[in-house]
């Protein structure tokens, strides 16, 4: 087992949106015998990390209001037609956000998305507690994000293995060597590169580029922010994406069809690591 720098408790935005979670997971805790139940008695999600192994570069479409970021993006987004919409542009996966204070989502938006498409949906949220992951898989969703940033090494672990227990696969999302490291000693099958700083909010240009060469050809490598056109797909995919997480430019698009369909036809090179 690798030694890891030490971990201190995210600040800035991240550590405002960490803390509102814990708030949010502790309100979950009555519900936990009838999210557990529900939990059990949910279908399998529909493959995530296997919809994203294939000849092109996949393109997980992000279904997203607004951003810390960028305030408001498109308020009036209807989530189930815009995932609609993904769907006919190729995504091979769409993502929701349900955090609602500060990115307008909810949990009704991943329940519509997941009634109105045949594809992958992965729950996007600050999930801090395993209690989350329950009601994730409670809900239907495919896959869920954690922050490797957000946890104490142990929790991250310990997150990992939860979603294992459940069924629900996790897309780990890290920003740095040290993060990467301590995501894959925790078992981590599917590795988000954030090229946003969630701390200060700064786009740090290059770190997918940095950073994907070291996730080894078993993991599903997920380049994320900073990919807008055509042009970020094809470079980050010489570097070995997988696929591409693409939330604020498809979802601001007049036309989302064709927004998801310029991004969905890039070849994937793969990684020889």
């Amino acid at each position: 087992m690798q030694a890891f720098s030490s971990w201190t408790a995210p600040g800035g935005t991240l550590g405002g949106l960490v803390a509102e979670a814990r708030e949010r997971a502790k309100a979950l805790e009555p519900k936990r015998i009838e999210l557990e139940r529900q939990a059990g008695g949910a279908r399998s999600g529909r493959p995530f990390a296997a919809s994203l192994r294939r000849g092109h570069v996949g393109v997980i479409a992000e279904v997203k209001r607004r951003s810390p970021s960028k305030g408001w993006i498109n308020r009036d987004l209807s989530a189930e037609d815009q995932a609609r919409d993904y769907e006919l542009g190729g995504a091979a996966a769409v993502s929701v956000l349900t955090e609602p204070l500060h990115f307008g989502g909810s949990t009704d938006d991943l329940s519509a998305v997941l009634a109105a498409v045949a594809l992958p949906v992965l729950k996007k949220d600050f999930h801090v507690q395993p209690i989350q992951l329950v009601e994730a898989r409670a809900l239907g969703a495919s896959a869920a994000l954690i922050i490797a940033r957000a946890l104490a090494p142990d929790l991250l672990r310990t997150m990992v293995d939860a979603g294992r227990d459940l069924g629900l696969e996790l897309l780990v999302e890290v920003r740095d060597e040290d993060e990467l490291d301590r995501s894959l000693e925790a078992g981590a099958s599917i590795i988000g590169i954030n090229n946003r700083n969630l701390e200060t909010l700064v786009i740090e240009a290059g770190t997918a580029e940095r950073l994907l060469g070291r996730v080894p050809a078993n993991v599903v490598a997920i380049a994320e922010s900073g990919v807008s056109g055509r042009a970020d797909v094809e470079r980050v995919a010489t570097c070995g994406a997988d696929a591409v997480l693409v939330g604020s430019s498809i979802s601001a698009a007049s036309d989302p069809v064709s927004a998801v369909r310029a991004l969905a036809t890039v070849p994937r090179a793969g990684r020889d690591r």
